[in-house]
């Protein structure tokens, strides 16, 4: 049978169509041509991996009914728990390294009082600060909660976006932990209390659990700690501090953290506008508000002695290094090993009583009650410290002196300066490369060059030296070398340097001008023991710690990291440290050499006396003593003029003696060890101790022995032959040189006339002028060869001695 299939491309005629024309082609198409696939149906290439509009309709259907499902099986499953166990806190222990105990930071201070009890400006400042809407909106707020997210992941900072409900509910059922499952618990809790207690309810459990810093949980307990006085009786003012203090507890405590003072006056501020913007205070009674200042720390009696102050810089190192945060650690139960060396702490304590404390006889010497004195130990190898001396007694003078940040640390700087010039490869105006035998003009009151802002300071005792190499400079801390090394250096890379040994970038006063290499900047001693430490090892930088192990039951909670890292180059670090070992053997720090190892050092002595500063090391411990002058009753910094019956205060006295007797003791099963150094090419062997030739005031002082500061005789003639050949030839080219930038008025020699130099002295990290008769003749832009226009002169002292930065 013939096979009937129609022939290929031919069309079956429509029926129903006349006859003699073909069917239309199915979907309209012409003939020959397929129908094409359905796009839906049939994706390729990259739309493969792209869902289409149903399936992500349904994706977020599915989710919205999962998170539906979720919050009410967990509105179901979550119950309001008892009250936690930071209801009843708590003791941290602190132990040494040794695992001996070092100090129990005493019970928690809870008092409850009735929401009635508290006047209604205290809660209304309250809710000023930490929720403003509490009245108003429900237990959890969402929005805020993806906004303080959002923020804290973009770097605006860490934001809370907890309700009062979701913080009480974190205070008073659950814990501080920052994990998921306690997030969840607070959401869900908060909702239920929110749903099931009264606002006034939750706001009283609030107001009784908070930590308000000082151990203090509770308004009441705050009241009591901070202004003596039950929460009945607190003024608005007060209750706006007392608000102020939840954001930051120990921060905000304008007593303890001095420096943070700016700050907690800013937030006390914003709660008080906040009430204004609430109407719960009218602008003429916030014009009316000033600042209520609190009262001095009551400190447990088991934190005496220097145990108080070593807790608070433990505690301080912990929240700020956010290890833990405050009311995590608040609420107590850790068991915290420290670095602190048993042995070496009571060395370090010894040596100030012995040297310093024995000796004052505030009856006698009523200055004597202004003497305060602090002093850190650090190993430099490993960055952890050994010892702290903060004050005489925590429960008597309550601000740690190691760590405050309100005094200059003067010539203690100018080390850091050279380190920067070797780092940098810097050179003089004239292009000789700073090392430690370049010469400088030390003349009193020289003009700084290469900057435009006129500068120039006095040397202590407005003594002139004429041309000196750096190392001489720095035996004897000459400011007029260093203020001019400064500008030679680049002040914005001096200050590089000194942040990258350790000195924090937001120390108080510390701007990159030539008054910088001065020491205006405030570090406190721990700073500056961390950035001496970089030194002593060779350039390298350890983060300090004050930490060897934190655990809480089975738990160790974990230490930041503290890689090392080369902050500048071994040759920098190890040139410095030579000139300091020149300051040790020749210079002002000769009371070092007690210690019985070699050192290497610098002193510094703060305006006005203020403070008294030694900053020296050995090769395996590094330690750094200051003396400050601070009156008891106003807390401002005094003048130490005639204490422990001395005329002048400096460095190289009790700070040194300190330091040495510390280093001796500490020391004592070691043997001496060498320093071990990499000198940057052209830095030649330690010049020959600074020799006045002829005293121009009389002095006990043989020739070659140098003359600390509050003893140095009048202007030297001239040390070494580099500096007699720079005077004689002064003779000849004091003119031209002397006039460079006509920044130094040298004058014809043989006219015998001096120029004038426009002086000024460093005040507190300003600049001064002043003008003097007499000045030199030559010298160069930077010091070069070229000398004194007469050779040495005296300098009229106009000021007291006190006025001058050494």
């Amino acid at each position: 049978m013939s096979d009937q299939s129609p022939p290929p491309g031919w069309i079956p005629r429509d029926p129903d169509a006349p006859r003699g024309r073909p069917a239309p082609h199915p979907a309209g198409r012409p003939p020959g041509q397929h129908t094409p696939p359905n796009p839906e149906r049939q994706r390729t290439g990259w739309r493969r991996a792209v869902p289409t509009w149903r399936v992500v309709l349904g994706c977020v259907l599915l989710l919205l009914l999962l998170l539906g499902g979720a919050l009410i099986a967990g509105y179901l499953l979550v119950d309001i728990p008892p009250a936690n166990a930071a209801a009843t806190a708590q003791s941290n222990v602190y132990l040494y390294s040794d695992g001996s105990q070092l100090a129990r930071d005493g019970e928690v201070d809870r008092v409850n009082v009735p929401l009635s009890q508290i006047p209604r400006t205290v809660q209304e400042a309250v809710l000023a600060a930490e929720d403003r809407d509490f009245h108003s909106e429900r237990a959890v707020d969402p929005k805020a909660m993806v906004r303080a997210a959002w923020n804290t992941l973009t770097g605006k900072g860490k934001q809370s976006g907890s309700t009062i409900t979701q913080q009480y509910v974190k205070n008073y059922y659950l814990g501080q932990e920052q994990t998921i499952k306690r997030k969840v618990k607070e959401f869900f809790i908060a909702i239920k209390l929110g749903r099931e207690k009264s606002k006034d309810y939750i706001l009283e459990g609030y107001l009784n659990t908070s930590y308000f810093g000082r151990n203090a949980y509770g308004i009441q307990a705050a009241a009591q700690a901070y202004y003596g006085k039950d929460v009945g009786r607190l003024t608005t003012a007060e209750g706006a501090y007392l608000a102020t203090l939840l954001n930051s507890p120990s921060t905000f405590d304008v007593v303890t953290h001095p420096r943070s003072r700016d700050r907690a006056l800013a937030r006390w501020n914003y709660v008080l506008d906040g009430m204004v913007k609430k109407n719960w205070l009218t602008e003429t009674e916030r014009t009316a508000i000033h600042f209520p200042e609190p009262g001095k720390v009551r400190a447990a009696p088991g934190l005496s002695g220097q145990r108080g102050y070593l807790v608070e810089a433990i505690k301080d190192y912990i929240t700020e290094h956010k290890i833990l945060d405050e009311n995590t650690l608040a609420e107590g139960g850790y068991r915290i090993t420290t670095t602190i060396d048993r042995r070496h702490q009571n060395d370090l304590v010894d040596a100030v009583d012995d040297q310093m404390v024995s000796k004052l006889d505030p009856e006698q010497r009523p200055v004597d009650r202004f003497v305060r004195a602090g002093g850190t130990s650090i190993d430099p190898a490993t960055g952890k410290v050994v010892a702290m001396y903060g004050g005489i007694d925590y429960t008597k003078q309550y601000v740690n002196n190691a760590t405050r940040h309100d005094y200059q640390v003067a010539s203690t700087f100018k080390p850091f300066v050279f380190a920067s010039a070797v780092q940098n490869d810097s050179r003089t105006q004239d292009g000789r490369p700073i090392t430690p035998a370049t010469l400088y003009n030390g003349d009193n009151r020289r003009r700084v060059v290469g900057t435009r802002v006129p500068y120039a300071p006095e040397n202590e005792g407005q003594i002139s030296y004429g041309l000196i190499p750096v190392t001489t400079a720095t035996d004897l801390s000459v400011n007029t070398v260093f203020a001019q090394m400064v500008v030679d250096v680049g002040t914005v890379k001096a200050k590089r340097t000194a942040i990258a040994l350790g000195i924090p970038e937001n120390t108080p006063n510390f701007t990159a001008t030539p008054a910088m290499a001065l020491g205006t900047m405030q570090a406190s001693v721990l700073d500056m023991t961390q950035a001496y430490a970089t030194l002593a090892d060779h350039g390298q930088y350890t983060p300090y710690t004050f930490l060897e192990k934190i655990t809480k039951g089975d738990d160790t909670v974990p230490l930041p990291d503290r890689t090392p890292r080369q902050a500048v180059s071994r040759e920098a670090a190890d040139t410095t440290t030579s000139m300091l070992i020149s300051v040790v053997d020749n210079g002002t720090g000769t009371a070092a050499l007690a210690a019985g190892h070699p050192a290497a050092g610098k002193t510094g002595t703060a305006e006005l006396d203020r403070a008294a500063w030694f900053a020296a090391y050995t090769p395996n411990l590094v330690t750094v003593v200051a003396m400050m002058g601070q009156d008891p009753d106003t807390g401002t910094p005094e003048s130490l003029y005639g204490a422990l019956g001395q005329a002048r205060i400096g460095g190289g006295g009790y700070p040194a003696r300190i330091w040495a007797q510390y280093t001796k003791t500490a020391l004592e099963a070691t043997d001496p060890v060498d320093f071990d150094l990499e000198l940057q090419p052209g830095a030649a062997a330690t010049p020959p101790p600074f020799a006045p030739e002829t005293p121009e005031q009389p002095g006990e002082a043989t020739p070659g022995t140098p003359f600390p500061p509050e003893e140095r005789p009048g202007r030297p003639t001239g040390p070494q032959d580099g500096q007699n050949q720079g005077q004689d030839e002064g003779q000849d080219q004091g003119q031209n040189q002397g006039q460079d930038q006509g920044q130094d008025q040298g004058q014809d020699q043989g006219q015998q006339q001096g120029g004038q130099d426009t002086g000024g002295r460093t005040t507190e990290g300003e600049t001064t002028g002043g003008t003097t008769t007499g000045g030199t003749g030559g010298g160069g832009t930077t010091g070069a060869p070229g000398g004194t226009g007469e050779g040495p002169r005296p300098r009229t002292r106009t000021r007291p001695p006190s006025e001058y930065l050494e």
